[in-house]
């Protein structure tokens, strides 16, 4: 079955993984104290994340490092490429009609 990457993304908490990996690459115990979270919770997340393909995992001694992986962003990206240009089409039309008037 198909990731619906807007339900992914939906959830707050998610986002702000992803913010925080944006960042930098991160181990599930520095997420923790980042987010002021339980560990369950933010494995929990990261979890949905790793299934959806928005972040990957390495092991570094101990601990499993996070890291975004840019495919589904690109993808994302690309589905709203059209509504961008509609919008910038509207925006410079309103732009022109207040210059006029």
């Amino acid at each position: 079955m198909p990731v619906d990457a807007i339900a992914v993304l939906a959830e707050p908490t998610r986002r702000r993984i992803l913010d925080e990996l944006r960042l930098a690459d991160s181990s599930v115990g520095q997420l923790v104290d980042k987010l002021a979270m339980s560990q369950p919770a933010v494995s929990k997340h990261l979890k949905v994340l790793r299934e959806a393909g928005y972040v990957t995992s390495r092991t570094a001694a101990q601990q499993r490092i996070y890291s975004l992986e840019p495919g589904p962003f690109r993808a994302l990206d690309a589905w709203l490429a059209p509504y961008r240009r509609m919008w910038t089409r509207h925006l410079e039309a309103l732009e022109r009609h207040l210059e006029e008037s």
